[in-house]
């Protein structure tokens, strides 16, 4: 059964930093595309960052490039969020989801896409 399950999520100050992390179960972390997916408030979802099983290249939306870091850790089958200098615009709800492809596409779109199992997902205040 396959199951992703986000936590780290929190109130911080702008500026900040936080660490989410995606445990999974389920499946084998090495063979899978994991990615990181955040919904504001009145906003549509949008994605952040992904990382691809095979290889473990990394891919960011433009928003985020620079402050964010996906990794993994395969014996521990968790991926994490590093998010450094936090802006009150990152404020969501972060989930985490397995997919079949993780990448830059010729539309603009960066990230994952066919997801197949989501997280629940996990706070994220950024606010003074």
């Amino acid at each position: 059964q396959v199951q992703l399950v986000e936590s780290g999520g929190g109130l911080v100050q702008p500026g900040g930093s936080l660490r989410l992390s995606c445990a999974t179960s389920g499946f084998t972390l090495a063979d899978h595309n994991i990615g990181w997916f955040r919904q504001a408030p009145g906003k549509e979802r949008e994605p952040v960052s992904c990382i691809r099983g095979n290889d473990g290249r990394t891919y960011y939306t433009d928003s985020v490039k620079g402050r964010f870091t996906i990794s993994r850790d395969i014996p521990k089958n968790t991926v994490y969020l590093q998010m450094n200098s936090l802006k009150p615009e990152d404020t969501a709800v972060y989930r985490c989801a397995v997919g079949d492809f993780c990448g830059t596409y010729s539309s603009g779109y960066t990230g994952l896409v066919s997801i197949s199992s989501w997280g629940q997902g996990t706070q994220v205040t950024v606010s003074s």
